[in-house]
């Protein structure tokens, strides 16, 4: 759309005549003619008359027209001048707004995505401890592995009898010996002890085995959605700045 079609469009909304909107202005009806027809442009007075009379900003008169036609015939205008440069202001901060949203979501995607992979906030490394039941706080913590040896000794020493040997070894293998497996994240050595009723258990790393986890797969697949919406906000960015060189 030129400019001699939106002015006319704007007549007609205001359902004006040549004459009355001529007479608004302060032109001669022959002159809003050729505006109309696009064989003149109007000079910076009466693009001002042209506002004021159809009491409306700049941009709404620039409105749909061809920005090629707005550079190359009204760009001389300053109220033309000033408004282009304000919109380019406006669009420029507009463009690095929606690049730098773009390049979070990527950056930050790409490293939930590396953080779930390489299990750096979530390890994936499992590590197995085995307990083999509760130590009384006053035996060794080793008792479990030995107890045949410090009961016999005991009772050679005349400290138990026979029977008392056998009932501590009974009640050992089948009441207190009760093995427990815990399975960490963290490394906790290669024995910790825990404080539970009736005494301690005492644990010694069993196995190590990796196993991705639940929330590295959440972070994963957030790295992945992040990552393709930051590039899908390149490629909408790049259309849109495009589409509106064209126009």
């Amino acid at each position: 759309m030129n400019f001699g079609e939106k002015l006319k469009q704007l007549r007609t909304d205001k359902n004006l005549t040549q004459p009355q909107l001529a007479e608004a202005i302060g032109i001669e009806q022959s002159y809003l003619s050729k505006l109309e027809n696009d064989k003149s442009v109007p000079s910076a007075e009466t693009f001002q008359a042209i506002l004021k009379a159809l009491a409306i900003d700049v941009g709404s008169l620039l409105e749909n027209i061809d920005r090629k036609f707005i550079h190359d015939q009204l760009r001389q205008i300053p109220e033309v001048a000033n408004f282009l440069q304000a919109s380019s202001a406006a669009e420029i901060h507009s463009i690095k707004k929606w690049l730098f949203g773009s390049a979070s979501a990527c950056t930050l995607g790409l490293c939930l995505l590396v953080s779930g992979y390489g299990g750096f906030i979530f390890s994936n490394v499992h590590y197995t401890y085995y307990s083999e039941g509760v130590v009384r706080n006053d035996e060794p913590a080793d008792v479990f592995l030995r107890y045949h040896g410090i009961y016999m000794f005991q009772r050679q020493a005349g400290l138990i009898s026979d029977a008392e040997k056998d009932k501590l070894i009974a009640e050992m293998e089948t009441t207190r010996r009760r093995p427990e497996y815990v399975v960490q994240t963290t490394y906790l050595g290669e024995s910790f002890k825990r404080d539970v009723a009736g005494g301690f258990r005492q644990y010694s790393l069993h196995k190590t085995d990796t196993a991705r986890r639940m929330e590295n797969n959440l972070l994963m697949l957030l790295g992945t959605l992040l990552s393709f919406a930051g590039l899908f906000g390149f490629v909408v960015e790049y259309r849109l700045r495009k589409s509106k060189a064209a126009r």
